[in-house]
Order: C-alpha cells, then structure tokens, then sequence
C-alpha cells in the first residue's frame, strides 16, 4: 500500500508540491487486504454459476453474492458476451479477477455494463494482463447515439482498479462517483474519436491515479466536484481531449489537487479549467511537469466556457493554483493562446503562478498570451498587483522560441483517431506512460503468481 504525500501534505504534515511516494499509514490509498488474503477466502468462478459466456451478466451477479463477504469473483480467459448489465452492491473484502474479454452486447441504450456501489476493500485487477472491457460503441456511433458506460463505481472506499483495458465505451468509460481512498494504475482507455466519452472522471478524496493512457477526443483524466487530495500522474494523452477540472457549476468546492507528469498529443488542451457562471472555490492545485505537441490548446483557465450553460451565480472562484514546468509545441499560437487566462469578471483569479512554461507554436512564427480577470497573480501575462478593472486583458506577442521548449515525444504517438463506425482492438496495457517514466508499480502479471479456481 503506497501513499501519495500530497494527501499527507493536505493534513499539514508535509509540503503540499511534494510528489514522491511514502509507505506510512497516513491516508492510506488501496485495499485492504492482499489479493492473496481473498483467494484463500473463497473462490466463486463465474463459469460455475451459469452460461456465462452467452450472458455474463447473470453469472457475475451471482457469483458476486456468493463472494461479497470475502473472496474473489473469477473470470476466467477466454471472451464473454454481456447483454444483462449489472450493479454489485455491497460487499466487503472482495475482489474481481478479470482474465479474459467482456463483450457488450445488446441494444440497451443507458446506464452501465458493470457498476460497484456502496462497498469497501475492493480490487478488479487483470492477473495475467489480458483482461479487458470492450464496448463496442461504434455500433452506437454509427447511428448518431450513445449506449451505455463500461465502469462506474459510486460510494466505494478502500479500493483498487489496475491492469485492465476498457475499449470503445458507448459512452463514458470509467467513472468514480464519491470514492475515497482509491487507487487506480495501469489502465489503458481506447475511445473514438468523439466528444461524449470521457475517459476517466473523478470527484470524491484521497484517490491517487496513475500510469494511465488515453485515447477518445474527449476527458482524459479529469477531477469534478466535490473533490479533495487527489494525486494524478504519469498520465499519456494519446490523441484525446485532455485533462481538466469541470465542468464546474453552482457549490464548486474542489482542494488539495495535483497533477505531476502529463503528456498530451494532438489532445484539444493540456489541461482547462472550465466553468460558465456557478459559484464556490477551487483552491490549493498544482499542475507540474506537463509536456504536450500539436495540442490546440495548452495552459487554459475558461471562466465562460461556452460549452455550458451559463450557471446561476457570480462565477467559481478559481485560487491558489499553479502551472510549474510545461514544455512543448501547440498547434498554432497566433489563433489560441498557449497560456489562456480568461477569469469571471464578477470573481477574479486570485494567487495564480506561472513559472517555467516554454511552449512554441508549430504553425507560423509568432504566438501570443492571454491573460483577463486576476489579481495577485505572478507570471507572464498574470497581473500581479491587487488593483483590478473588470474585464481588463493582458496580452503579449511572443516572436521568438523561447529557450527550452524541445520536448521529448512518446513512442506510441497516434496519427489519427479512432474511427465512430468500426471497431476498436483490444490493445496491451503499455510499459510506459511519460516520456522517461518507469510505471510506480510493476503490472500485476509480473509481480504475482496466476491464481486460478
């Protein structure tokens, strides 16, 4: 069991731009008991249980109540077709083995292939490296609609997700809803290339993500509110639109958030903050060692996001947030901004910094920054005294490169994104997920003896 020092540093134990790993027991993020405890509990395969190739719905429902108390739910290799989607409820001290392919299958047009609620010291882990969720949302695409998510887990604590790949989700592909004390690593998230399905969406405490790729034009790992000391890093953006926080309305309260070692390729933004009116406060978030090519925007703070409706309410309160060490090349910097502050006028920015950010444009030679609605803000364009003229705007014209923006590209960089109307493979969960970057922990099937029924 790790445990990020950004939720120690939210107790006040430690400083809060700290990113190593601690083995101590202070907010710990995972399980709680090994996999190894569950196994020699009890063992409930889903094969034993019904035909659960034909329909693995009923079978894993089943095998499920006969293991929530403690145990393992088993999938064994092999492809499994899934038209009864189903929610776990409950359950303590158990886990999901998943060796083999779930298929979607069917025409049910909402909800979510597999939900986990209200439970507790829970795993879904792939042992042997091959378990996969494949939704085959191109047969919804196709057609102009969305069907169902693939994984969503709501009330969950203590809990781990790791190893697995979740294919062409119909709709979003992976979502926490009020989790806590929640790890999740090793995981890559293949989409299309269509807005409306997210990767992962987060919002709940003490959940640390990390050694994750995605692919799918839309949310690549993205915080919601309510949401506080949550550790994202070593995240790949492969083709995707990008990390973010939001959207973000009425009662937004958001702290202790930190992402460390972002890389964003041909992605609609490194990472935004996006809102349209609503009210309450992000605060104490730092964005460190991000690195992005051919994204069409980069460092965005979106106080009107057109995308929203307008929210009741003067604005969210966006504070103490800051932007350490982004390199890279956007797409074109004279028609979007690398940096892009554009704050409610009604609530202005407080306390944003921007240090060290060398990011060049790679069409024509010149790029511009943005900056409107801060005050005691420090860096580029940011106004850094406290007197403040509602909407007023900074720009400033860059025409040369500024020093040290080469920044290293991943090898695995696609060239275009996946199709809406054919299916996407299956693909292997990657060694890597930041240029340089060892995953913290090694994939389960090379750490761990195969367990079978």
């Amino acid at each position: 069991m790790f445990v990020p020092l950004v939720l120690a540093a939210a107790a006040g134990l430690v400083p809060v731009c700290l990113t190593q790993l601690a083995d101590t027991s202070l907010f710990p993020v995972g399980p709680l008991a090994s996999s190894d405890i569950k196994w020699n509990t009890k063992v409930c395969d889903v094969t034993n249980y019904g035909n659960a190739t034909a329909d693995l719905g009923p079978p894993l429902l089943a095998a499920f109540n006969a293991c929530s108390t403690g145990g393992v739910v088993h999938i064994p290799s092999g492809t499994y077709s899934m038209s009864t989607f189903v929610t776990l409820s409950g359950g303590s001290a158990w886990a999901i083995n998943l060796e083999g392919t779930i298929e979607r299958a069917g025409n049910v047009t909402g909800g979510n292939m597999i939900a986990v609620t209200s439970s507790t010291d829970f795993e879904l882990y792939s042992g042997n490296g091959e378990g996969a969720i494949q939704g085959y949302g191109y047969k919804f695409l196709s057609q102009g609609s969305y069907g169902p998510r693939l994984l969503r887990l709501t009330n969950v604590t203590s809990f781990a997700v790791h190893d697995i790949a979740l294919v062409d989700s119909p709709a979003f592909h992976f979502v926490m809803d009020t989790c806590s004390q929640g790890e999740v690593f090793n995981i890559i998230i293949r989409g299309a290339n269509k807005g409306g399905l997210d990767g992962i969406d987060v919002w709940g405490q003490q959940i640390w993500i990390h050694d994750v790729e995605v692919s799918n034009k839309d949310e690549c790992v993205t915080v919601k509110s309510p949401a506080h000391n949550i550790l994202i890093e070593d995240i790949y953006c492969n083709w995707s639109g990008g990390c973010a926080m939001g959207s973000l309305n009425a009662g937004t309260n958001i702290s202790h958030i930190q992402y460390s070692n972002v890389y964003s390729s041909n992605a609609n933004q490194m990472y935004m903050f996006k809102s349209n009116g609503g009210d309450g406060t992000v605060t104490d978030v730092l964005l460190e060692n991000f690195i992005g090519h051919n994204n069409a925007y980069s460092l965005y703070i979106n106080g009107y996001w057109s995308s929203e409706t307008v929210q009741p309410g003067d604005g969210v309160l966006y504070d103490s947030i800051t932007f350490s060490n982004w390199i890279g090349d956007c797409a074109n910097g004279s028609q979007r901004p690398p940096i892009y502050i554009n704050c409610p006028a009604s609530m202005p920015c407080t306390n944003i910094t921007i240090e060290d950010v060398a990011i060049w444009t790679d069409a024509g030679n010149e790029e511009y920054y943005k900056c409107a609605n801060d005050i005691d803000s420090h860096g580029y364009c940011l106004n850094s005294d406290i007197d403040f003229t509602p909407n007023a705007t900074v720009t400033s014209t860059v025409t040369a490169t500024p020093s040290g923006w080469a920044a290293p590209y991943m090898p695995s960089d696609l060239s275009t994104g996946f199709a809406t109307d054919s299916s996407i493979p299956v693909p292997t969960v990657p060694a890597t997920f930041f240029p340089g970057a060892t995953p913290v922990t090694p994939r389960a099937y090379q750490e761990s003896s195969t367990y079978e029924a």
